[in-house]
């Protein structure tokens, strides 16, 4: 049995869509922080970001009659703004590392790795310093929660590049990390 879909804003949507332009900006003050985060997590840089915002409310509000309440105002906005995002990235020439099958060997134990160890401030620094295509698919799979099948989709590459990507980035990490912090878990202290 699946749950019902619960739509918390949709007299807001309904009243946006009679073009009431207080009810725009209530809706994007609802929704403009967790979009923004979603933006700058993809493309890693303040402003850039907040133009895709931008860019994604206009055409959100603009394409507003197609949105029917088939999934929760937050989820058809959430897409759009990673789309906004995933077109940024392809502008710059998004350069996602080709899987070379022969060579490639799928991690299939992960390291054990204490994560109370360290603190949010570290993790956000270690995924910016993610090369692009790493952080893009982490943050897609990892942090907006689609799968590899999705993202394969979404960014026109194979389901197994996607899965290539994300267990990189996540090596990557697990060596950003490491490198901020002794064995024992406490943090180095910077000469």
């Amino acid at each position: 049995m699946q749950g019902k879909t619960i739509h918390l804003h949709d007299d807001l949507v309904k009243l946006c869509q009679s073009g009431d332009t207080r009810s725009h900006r209530k809706l994007y003050n609802l929704y403009s922080k967790a979009m923004y985060n979603i933006c700058y997590r993809m493309v890693n840089d303040a402003d850039d970001a907040a133009d895709i915002l931008q860019e994604a409310f206009v055409s959100a509000f603009r394409n507003l009659e197609s949105y029917h309440g088939d999934a929760t105002f937050g989820a058809w906005l959430k897409r759009i703004v990673i789309n906004k995002a995933i077109n940024f990235l392809k502008k710059r020439r998004l350069d996602l590392e080709p899987l070379n099958e022969g060579n490639h060997v799928w991690e299939k134990t992960e390291e054990p790795y204490d994560t109370n160890n360290y603190n949010i401030h570290s993790i956000k620094k270690a995924i910016q310093q993610l090369p692009e295509g790493y952080r893009l698919v982490f943050s897609l799979y990892l942090l907006e929660g689609y799968d590899h099948s999705e993202i394969a989709g979404i960014l026109g590459i194979t389901e197994s590049t996607s899965k290539s990507q994300y267990n990189r980035a996540k090596k990557k990490l697990r060596e950003l990390l490491n490198t901020e912090y002794n064995d024992d878990g406490r943090q180095r202290r910077s000469t």
